[in-house]
């Protein structure tokens, strides 16, 4: 008999022994477990972030460069080696300095850099320029035009807007997008085709949350959120990328079962992309990663 001519006992033999491997394999279709560094896409920009990201604005930026820059260097590569490579600033943080001496060393390719600009500084291009250079890098992936809350802030901000369609061109931003503190502001920038990029406030509570009056500092409650919901599925809709932020109140929830409550609501709305928290410790880092791990798991 040839010897590539099998018996029917050898056919069966292999046949058995080739499904009982099979069996021991997970199934092709089973579900990837979700977590907390996941590296996720922003909207249709197609850039890759983590899908918690490192906020280094709480208390206006007061918070983090109070660690001093040795302890905030740490926190930041601390964050790093847990899997966060979303690191967001602007410049009423006064913390891109800090960034800049801080993710010295870490791969850029790996990290996920988004800064804000408020207002209209005198000359936008080089203000992002200086940017840039001080992150030692040749590109910022997201820019945001930051804190807007009038409900025509395309035509009090046109200048900073034609500054960051200019700094894309030239490659020096990934992508485009505005940070809004106010309901009229953020209708207008889910229907706006300039937006690329989204950071949108919300949580169950409603602390912190956008409202109707045109002011950053209104007080907010859990009766505007449906509206910022709404505003979430038109930006969706629209395939701009979407990040959540006052995730924590702004730092209000000291409480264990408000933190809880505020990371299961995000992780539970699909139009969320990645949220950002603003962090100060290792615990603080490391309970954020176990809470959201674990709705992830649940609504898996």
């Amino acid at each position: 008999m040839s010897q590539l001519t099998l018996t029917r006992r050898q056919f069966i033999g292999r046949t058995a022994a080739l499904a009982s491997l099979a069996w021991l394999q997970p199934p092709l279709t089973a579900a990837a477990k979700r977590t907390a560094v996941d590296q996720v896409t922003l909207g249709k920009t197609g850039i890759k972030l983590s899908r918690l990201g490192f906020g280094t604005g709480s208390n206006s930026g007061n918070v983090q460069r109070a660690l001093g820059q040795e302890a905030f260097n740490k926190l930041i590569h601390y964050a790093y080696d847990q899997g966060i490579t979303y690191f967001d600033a602007a410049m009423s943080y006064r913390t891109h300095e800090w960034i800049g001496a801080a993710i010295k060393g870490l791969p850029r390719e790996k990290l996920f850099l988004q800064t804000k600009i408020g207002g209209v500084p005198e000359k936008p291009l080089e203000v992002i320029d200086k940017i840039r250079q001080t992150y030692d890098t040749d590109y910022m992936d997201t820019l945001l035009v930051h804190c807007t809350v009038k409900k025509d802030w395309d035509d009090e901000r046109k200048r900073m807007m034609d500054a960051v369609s200019e700094a894309q061109s030239r490659k020096w931003v990934r992508a485009r997008g505005v940070s809004c503190h106010s309901l009229p502001a953020l209708d207008l920038a889910a229907k706006l085709d300039w937006v690329q990029v989204n950071l949108v406030r919300v949580n169950p509570q409603g602390a912190h949350i956008d409202t109707p009056a045109e002011d950053w500092t209104a007080k907010s409650d859990a009766s505007h959120l449906p509206s910022v919901l709404t505003e979430l599925k038109a930006m969706k809709e629209k395939g701009h990328g979407v990040i959540g932020m006052k995730m924590i109140g702004d730092g209000d929830f000291t409480q264990a079962e408000d933190r809880e409550k505020a990371i299961r609501y995000a992780i539970s709305l699909k139009e969320l992309d990645a949220v950002v928290i603003g962090f100060k410790s290792t615990a603080e880092i490391d309970e954020a990663i176990q809470r959201m791990n674990r709705a992830l798991a649940e609504t898996a």
